[in-house]
């Protein structure tokens, strides 16, 4: 456990993800977005007229999905009286709602709104950088946590480990 009693992470992990899809979009926008993600469905709904109404429905489904899992699962969080936030001290070990299926379901609900934002911005470049995200997010978010959990609840922590996932 470190002096702090945090597992201290790099950055807030929503600032890394938003990070990640500005700069996506951003490089996109200059660059004049020959890489629209449009074309990889204009083939699969060509002749319905659904192109932007199925990016839409995909776009927003999964920014719902994504917000509803961080929601539940932060509100496990604030229910068992531990901090969300990654840069304060844990109090509790959750391993129950989506907690059984991932240990980190906040931040596959994140991954999971982004990908629904890089499509409402019609950004193949920004949703190819969520891979680099969640590279960034495991190497230097998760990571640290799972040492500073680890450390703080012991064999409680191990058993869960070994039976739950680090993302799906």
């Amino acid at each position: 456990m470190s002096k702090t009693d945090t597992p201290g992470v790099i950055a807030p992990p929503p600032l890394i993800y938003l990070g990640f899809l500005f700069v996506g979009w951003g490089l996109a926008e200059l660059g004049g977005r020959p890489e629209a993600v449009g074309a990889g469905y204009r083939w699969l709904a060509a002749g319905f007229g659904l192109e932007m109404e199925v990016r839409r429905g995909v776009a927003l489904t999964l920014i719902i999905g994504g917000l509803l899992l961080d929601g539940m699962a932060a509100g496990l969080f604030r229910r068992r009286g531990t901090a969300v936030e990654p840069w304060k001290p844990s109090t509790v070990l959750i391993n129950e709602g989506p907690y059984r299926f991932s240990r980190n379901p906040i931040y596959v609900g994140f991954a999971i709104t982004y990908a629904g934002l890089a499509i409402a911005m019609d950004s193949a470049l920004a949703l190819f950088l969520l891979l680099p995200c969640l590279a960034v997010v495991d190497q230097f978010v998760i990571q640290r946590e799972e040492r500073y959990l680890a450390a703080k609840f012991g064999a409680d922590y191990e058993a869960y480990r070994q039976k739950v996932r680090r993302w799906l």
